[in-house]
């Protein structure tokens, strides 16, 4: 296995030689000292023979310190469109009965680096809480939900609620507060529709 990481925040570039035997590690290239590590007994004739094909060396460290970096950053840039798409999501509020959980459910996102939240008074919450996995949905993008148990909250405590979705390269987080007008039920819409949903 060979190639190379590129790091474009900091330029560092990284490049490997590794070659491996019935399932073992049998030899590597130290790119730093233009060597070949041989980490078992088995290895060692094979490393004192490819340590003297100098040429073969210097040609395997240009082309993972010089030519791979390069292609590597034409097919990030190439990318570069899919790889920053982000979408943000629909965001609703659900509940099977008066008496279940509320789950805030956020679909049609992208990418899947993202965090869905209940909050009281701005602070997150855990107890009470139960998140579910991000599942990757049938038009490529992604969905997610948490449901929160309000047994024990007062109905004139809900104003104190909020959901919060974050996704990763956009500044601004959704933010759902819990009011019944916004929840969608069996039933449907709760009468008095209202938005409550803002952007920070």
């Amino acid at each position: 296995m060979y190639g190379c990481e590129w790091d474009n925040e900091t330029g560092k570039v990284k490049g490997y030689d590794q070659h491996g035997y019935d399932g073992e590690d049998f030899v590597t290239l130290d790119l730093d000292t233009e060597i070949w590590i041989a980490p078992t007994p088995q290895a060692v004739t094979t490393k004192m023979k490819w340590d003297k094909n100098r040429a073969l060396i210097a040609q395997k460290k240009n082309y993972l310190t010089q030519e791979c970096p390069q292609w590597l950053k034409k097919y990030v840039n190439y990318g570069r469109s899919s790889l920053m798409k982000t979408v943000p999501p629909s965001v609703s509020l659900l509940q099977k009965s008066p008496s279940s959980r509320v789950t805030c459910h956020a679909t049609g996102f992208y990418p899947n680096r993202a965090e869905l939240v209940w909050r009281k008074d701005g602070v997150e919450l855990h107890e009470g809480v139960n998140k579910g996995e991000i599942l990757r949905i049938n038009d490529g993008n992604f969905q997610m939900s948490v449901d929160l148990d309000l047994s024990s909250v007062r109905p004139k405590d809900w104003q104190r609620y909020d959901c919060v979705f974050q996704l990763s390269g956009v500044n601004e987080d959704i933010v759902i507060k819990l009011d019944k007008a916004v929840i969608t039920t069996n039933m449907g819409k709760s009468e008095g529709r209202k938005h409550a949903c803002s952007l920070l």
